[in-house]
């Protein structure tokens, strides 16, 4: 891409004072991978691709089902039945062809979790279980890489950096994944439609100033009450 197209394009990012050409040179050369495509996967690739983030990897092995709709915004009636690493990859395309995507259909869990996260200098976990959560966390203090971390079940969500230039993880809020599998989700509880989309902007938001070197509040836990509409910040 020419320096004019670029700096047409980015022009409201460059503009940020804290951000500028330098920033924008910094998102265009980061490698990211984001677990999941789904729910909070879904808005943090559409604003990651439209930052021009260089390297995109998403990591899912599920399809696009019709109840998925109402909240995973990068997918439409047309990608039901499609791999959603396709589908995502397809939105991608079309917003930003310059974005280099990786599409990888798989799961992750033990067996590839370190060679799929390895390749990769950010890691964003928007992953729907506790046994996966806790894995992403575990091998990303081990490859001493960078985590975004989000949840979300009903009204409510969660967001927090882990593991960022010795900052605290996971295990230091809940050491061990609760033993009740039979724990409510969403497939038990739902999810408003809207509610991803905060959660998941905020999760670009981070990775976006982590890239930029700019300033992050680390080991703190931020909860997002959008039914009472509060937002509530916990050190540990």
């Amino acid at each position: 891409m020419k320096n004019e197209d670029i700096f047409a394009r980015y022009s409201r990012q460059i503009f940020i004072e804290e951000i500028g050409l330098e920033g924008q040179r910094k998102i265009m050369n980061s490698k990211v991978l984001v677990i999941g495509a789904g729910g909070l996967g879904s808005p943090v690739i559409q604003y990651l691709a439209a930052a021009g983030v260089g390297t995109l990897g998403v990591v899912d092995f599920d399809e696009v089902e019709l109840h998925n709709l109402n909240r995973q915004i990068i997918h439409n009636e047309n990608s039901i039945g499609k791999l959603k690493v396709k589908s995502a990859g397809e939105f991608v395309k079309n917003l930003n062809h310059q974005v280099k995507y990786i599409g990888i259909d798989q799961k992750i869990d033990d067996s590839n979790a370190e060679e799929i996260i390895s390749q990769f200098d950010i890691i964003i976990d928007g992953s729907d279980n506790f046994k996966t959560r806790y894995l992403i966390n575990d091998t990303c203090i081990k490859l001493k890489k960078p985590l975004i971390y989000g949840s979300i079940l009903g009204f409510s969500g969660q967001v927090a950096v882990f593991n960022y230039k010795g900052s605290k993880n996971l295990r230091d809020i809940f050491s061990e994944p609760p033993f009740d599998e039979n724990l409510p989700d969403c497939d038990s509880l739902g999810v408003l439609g809207a509610l991803p989309g905060i959660v998941g902007s905020m999760m670009a938001n981070l990775t976006l100033k982590m890239i930029t070197d700019l300033p992050l509040n680390i080991n703190q836990l931020t909860l997002i009450d959008t039914l009472n509409w509060t937002f509530q910040t916990i050190d540990f």
